[in-house]
């Protein structure tokens, strides 16, 4: 079923992917458009019609199911088990981030981040008052370690926001990578607020890590399960904080300042954490399959994902802004490079999260477009 959805059954649902599509197809919000589990739609209905109340759980933080769940499944897949004393409960990754930098960060401060990236963390940093350092991404593959080094010595900074899997590359960074940057952390004195969200959409033989072990009393783990399983609607996430004063820092807040997830997200999340592998693997094996589309489609065009359902496409022949000319042209809506911050000009980023049917109109739009582009000029 999740590999037969249709265009005409998509454009009719309410969220902002379709809905703001304007007759286009979409390939653009980081939305997928599979079903969700059968796991969390069960728990959700039971609870709608048994008992909204305050969950049982609220009495005590330390009782609430979604510590043990995170924790259990970080250390079934990953190999890393977290310190559930430093698992703190969001609505989602951009307020855990946007709390981070307000206790450990003022006006003013250096914040590095790879570049191109996800423009709410791009807007973040700009709207609280911080100087972003763009970390390029060399080729949109790696980057300059030693370029690194000397960027964050010169501007004394504060905080990495690492992004793997990195979005919007697709890049999943290696051991290797992530003991250099654990190593500059040190170095520099520098926090690490690890985002981690597409851990669980990682393609073999590419293996995910996630990042506290290389640094545990400098990072700051973000996850939910919105990205994975199509939850971004339910509004919950985790920030592993195993910085210890980063820790301390939020536990000065008042306990409900930064606000907190509702029951459903809590137990939406939990449902997946717990039950939803199933329904994760079939998604990957479509989501896999769709890669390899791409790839064979848009030759030159990109470099193959190793995470995420998300592929930056080079166009720069196009102009330097070609997602407007393609959205107007092949009515193919994607994400603008140029939005993505230093790096983004002339690319596009595209969604592959799709059934085959949409996904072969997708391509066939933006290789047709793409042809008569090449045979004009």
């Amino acid at each position: 079923m999740l590999d037969d959805i249709d265009i005409p059954t998509l454009s009719a649902r309410p969220g902002i992917k379709w809905a703001q599509a304007d007759g286009a197809i979409p390939a653009w919000i980081a939305d997928m458009d599979f079903p969700i589990p059968d796991p969390v739609r069960d728990v959700i209905v039971e609870a709608a019609r048994t008992d909204l109340g305050y969950p049982a759980w609220e009495a005590d933080p330390r009782d609430n199911p979604l510590v043990g769940a995170y924790v259990a499944r970080t250390a079934r897949l990953y190999g890393h088990t977290p310190d559930p004393a430093g698992v703190r409960l969001f609505t989602e990754v951009i307020q855990a981030l946007q709390a981070i930098l307000y206790v450990a960060t003022e006006a003013g401060d250096t914040v590095a981040v790879h570049t191109p990236s996800y423009p709410p963390f791009l807007e973040t940093i700009e709207r609280m008052g911080r100087r972003l350092l763009p970390i390029p991404m060399v080729d949109g593959r790696t980057f300059d370690a030693d370029r690194m080094d000397v960027d964050l010595r010169h501007h004394r900074c504060r905080i990495l926001i690492l992004v793997n899997p990195q979005n919007p590359t697709g890049r999943v960074f290696t051991r290797s990578e992530l003991t250099t940057i654990a190593e500059l952390a040190e170095r520099h004195h520098m926090i690490v607020i690890a985002d981690e969200i597409h851990a669980d959409l990682t393609y073999a033989p590419h293996r995910f890590l996630p990042f506290a072990p290389f640094a545990p009393d400098r990072t700051v783990t973000l996850t939910s399960a919105s990205k994975a399983f199509n939850l971004a609607g339910l509004r919950c996430a985790v920030a592993d904080v195993a910085a210890p004063t980063v820790r301390r820092a939020l536990d000065m807040l008042p306990p409900l300042l930064l606000g907190q997830p509702g029951s459903l997200g809590l137990l939406g999340t939990l449902a997946a954490w717990e039950h939803g592998d199933p329904w994760l693997a079939e998604v990957l094996a479509l989501l896999e399959r769709n890669r390899r589309m791409l790839m064979a489609a848009l030759p030159g065009r990109l470099h193959e994902p190793e995470g995420t359902y998300l592929s930056w496409l080079d166009l720069r022949d196009l102009g330097p802004d070609p997602a407007a000319r393609i959205r107007d042209e092949a009515r193919v809506l994607l994400s603008p490079g140029p939005q993505f911050g230093p790096g983004g000009e002339g690319f596009a980023r595209l969604n592959f999260a799709t059934s085959r049917p949409v996904m072969e109109e997708i391509l066939s739009r933006l290789t047709k477009f793409i042809s008569e582009q090449t045979i004009t000029n």
